[in-house]
């Protein structure tokens, strides 16, 4: 408290219409203490909460982004700490009666001449790494997947230097589903194009069980995998098509658990081969498909990270490239912003229908969107999913919303997509994955080690209080703008080039480097039997 009441008061006002103020401070600020404005703090205010800048009466908006992020429960005093217990939150704005398609930008220059060292694939897209990925039909065969992982990175990989990695696509479903009821085709989908993202160059290899109700053939069909070239095809011409590499535990051939093993790594040296053949070229920027994400979030998310990702965000959509940005309950509240937003109307009714599907799930939940916002998000500074969601739409930038993608759908254009996801960091990932994302951006205020084996993930700090102490995690430091070193558009410029130096392979990320990698979670809705 000493030490704070002798620092030079710094706090963050979003809006000039804002009535609150954030504490940029590190350790917050003493009562006592005293604002150029006049403004002497009425009690203690943790770094990142709100201190109010009037007085606000009971019933009274408290404005954040120039936005009501709550009406005060009682009577505030003008320097005091406005937190959640004070505030009553809005309700949801209806999902009628939206701005369609009205926010016209100004057409920005096309940004020219930026390329990264990828590994082009014969169905047109691009790798940032070159990975073996093993899929599973059913969780039942992880332990046997992972066994032959560990023996094949051991004893295979050695030999084949231009393989970054050999990775399992471990996940919990495949039996016990309701696998015909509506919903079931977005874990399945999800799975499927997860096995085709541009990072495994097109060699799709299974593990099944036998017996489980997601088959091989159900998960990909005839017609699935593009044709890497003319080995063991069955026919020839136009009906060419490249046979499903599948090892199934219960075919009788197996006697005993060295035979399964052997056969993993027999079929795995194979594709390791071809993948080995492969090398880096010189591409555009525009082949970069970057999903954005947000976890661990505090109230200098929505200030210094995510405005700089959305600062890069719209110089990748300037370079041609594809953006995901996702998170449904965490957009929700700024749905107006982001139907306005909109290229046609039809992508922004695309937005209100994921919009409608999602109320409807929670409400079978009997739980609502309020049910979002963690302990550590309010510790940080967010006092409601209304904040959060107004600092989580930042990171989408300023560019048109030209598409819109259902969970577990593959991205086939360019442009700024809102990918439909919940908010979970490790689902949301997985259908990004899914979308097929070649690089993936992910900020955080509270700190959180997450990470993909299959797709470089780059943390950016949203305080330089938590890049200094996770210094060998953070990848970016975006706290340097609340104290004024850099600005957004610096630290925004500073993360494109990082991210092009990362899909090169001429730098790794500090996940990469600790091998620190989340499990896949497939957004399952359906029942489960």
């Amino acid at each position: 408290m000493a030490e704070a009441t002798l620092q030079k008061p710094l706090t963050i006002r979003m809006h000039e219409r804002d009535n609150v103020a954030i504490v940029a401070n590190d350790g917050g600020l003493a009562p006592g203490t005293q604002f150029p404005s006049g403004l002497t703090l009425r009690e203690h205010v943790p770094q990142g909460h709100k201190v109010a800048l009037v007085d606000l009466p009971e019933g009274t908006p408290v404005l954040r982004y120039n936005v009501t992020i709550g009406y005060t429960l009682k009577n505030v005093r003008a320097g005091s700490w406005v937190h959640e217990r004070l505030l009553k939150m809005p309700p949801a704005r209806a999902l009628d009666n939206l701005p369609i398609a009205t926010v016209k930008p100004e057409p920005q220059p096309p940004l020219e001449g930026y390329t990264f060292e990828g590994y082009q694939n014969l169905d047109g897209s691009v790798g940032t790494r070159n990975i073996l990925a093993i899929t599973q039909t059913v969780q039942c065969v992880a332990g046997v997947t992972d066994f032959a992982v560990q023996r094949i990175k051991k004893e295979l990989l050695p030999k084949f230097p231009n393989v970054d990695d050999v990775v399992a696509l471990e996940h919990t479903y495949g039996c016990g589903v309701a696998i015909d009821a509506p919903d079931a085709i977005v874990p399945i989908r999800t799975l499927r194009n997860i096995s085709l993202n541009p990072n495994f160059g097109g060699e799709v290899m299974v593990i099944s069980l036998g017996c489980e109700k997601l088959q091989p053939e159900r998960l990909l069909p005839p017609g699935t995998i593009p044709l890497v070239d003319e080995r063991n095809v069955a026919d020839v011409g136009e009906n060419a098509e490249p046979p499903l590499d599948v090892v199934r535990l219960q075919d009788d051939r197996h006697v005993g658990f060295m035979s399964m093993i052997d056969s993993i790594m027999t079929r795995a040296e194979e594709h390791l081969e071809r993948l080995n053949a492969r090398r880096r070229e010189t591409v555009p920027a525009s082949e970069l498909v970057v999903g954005v994400q947000c976890g661990g979030s505090d109230a200098f998310s929505g200030v210094t990270a995510n405005p700089a990702v959305g600062f890069c965000t719209d110089l990748l959509v300037r370079a041609g490239a594809t953006v995901m940005f996702s998170e449904v309950t965490e957009v929700r509240d700024g749905i107006d912003q982001l139907t306005s937003r909109a290229t046609s109307p039809e992508v922004a009714e695309a937005m209100i229908k994921e919009m409608a599907w999602y109320d409807n799930y929670l409400e079978k939940g009997q739980v609502d969107r309020s049910a979002n916002t963690t302990p550590g998000n309010k510790k940080g500074g967010l006092s409601n999913i209304v904040e959060k969601a107004m600092g989580s739409i930042v990171k989408s930038g300023s560019s048109p919303i030209s598409g819109v993608l259902p969970p577990g759908e593959r991205v086939s254009q360019k442009g700024l997509i809102f990918a439909a996801t919940p908010a979970s960091d490790f689902i949301c990932g997985t259908l990004q994955l899914a979308a097929g994302m070649n690089l993936h951006v992910f900020t955080t205020g509270r700190g959180t080690p997450y990470g993909l084996a299959q797709v470089p993930v780059i943390k950016v700090a949203t305080r330089s209080n938590l890049a200094k102490r996770w210094h060998d995690l953070m990848d970016v430091n975006a706290g340097t703008i609340a104290t004024g070193e850099k600005t957004i558009e610096e630290v925004g410029w500073e993360l494109f080039q990082f991210m092009l130096d990362v899909a090169s392979g001429r730098k790794k990320t500090w996940a990469e480097q600790w091998k620190l990698h989340n499990a896949l979670v497939l957004f399952n809705p359906a029942p489960v039997t």
